[in-house]
């Protein structure tokens, strides 16, 4: 019991010592260690790839084909593996089970914690490559360079104006809502 609610409250106790990495489970990071000491055993035989269990390989060879056996029973999607499932599920509970210990964030997914994390230490190591901007998240690098690409994918279904981000659409959209209150 004590090691399944890890899984909803985001404690991971064993922490490898080579790496940021940590775990729920002492048999994760057991199995993680292996990483580390390079024996690798699995081979992939499409393409070269090695791996240090044969649990790893058989899930790497769903990516050499359309095998998707982990289906969700409330909506169309599946899943190459039980833990994409396990996640997409949180979508249609709103679970969100790591909660961020200096403010009230929650988050789906671990990486999702991790990066709100650099909004409070004020880090910004996403660089532009282009100018000196710098961002806490690569999505908002992304969205920064579809500015200098110049590039507007996002059109406008009202009038011909075009936009970089679907937020900025959206933002514009809303501005068609007012004009049909006022008229």
């Amino acid at each position: 019991m004590k090691k399944h609610l890890r899984t909803h409250s985001g404690e991971r106790p064993y922490k490898c010592k080579l790496c940021p990495s940590s775990f729920t489970v002492s048999d994760y990071l057991r199995r993680h260690l292996k990483i580390h000491s390079g024996e690798k055993r699995f081979k992939c035989d499409l393409c070269l790839v090695s791996f240090t269990q044969s649990g790893q390989l058989k899930n790497h060879l769903r990516t050499h084909s359309e095998e998707k056996p982990f289906k969700c029973d409330l909506c169309p999607v599946s899943f190459r593996h039980s833990g994409s499932l396990k996640t997409h599920l949180r979508i249609h509970t709103g679970e969100k089970p790591y909660k961020c210990d200096l403010c009230q964030a929650r988050f789906r997914h671990y990486s999702g914690l991790k990066g709100h994390l650099i909004t409070h230490s004020g880090e910004k190591p996403f660089k532009c490559s282009i100018c000196p901007a710098s961002f806490s998240r690569s999505s908002v690098l992304k969205k920064h360079l579809s500015y200098h690409s110049g590039e507007k994918p996002f059109k406008c279904h009202l009038c011909p104006a075009r936009y970089g981000h679907l937020s900025d659409l959206k933002r514009h959209l809303k501005t068609h809502s007012a004009e049909q209150t006022f008229k």
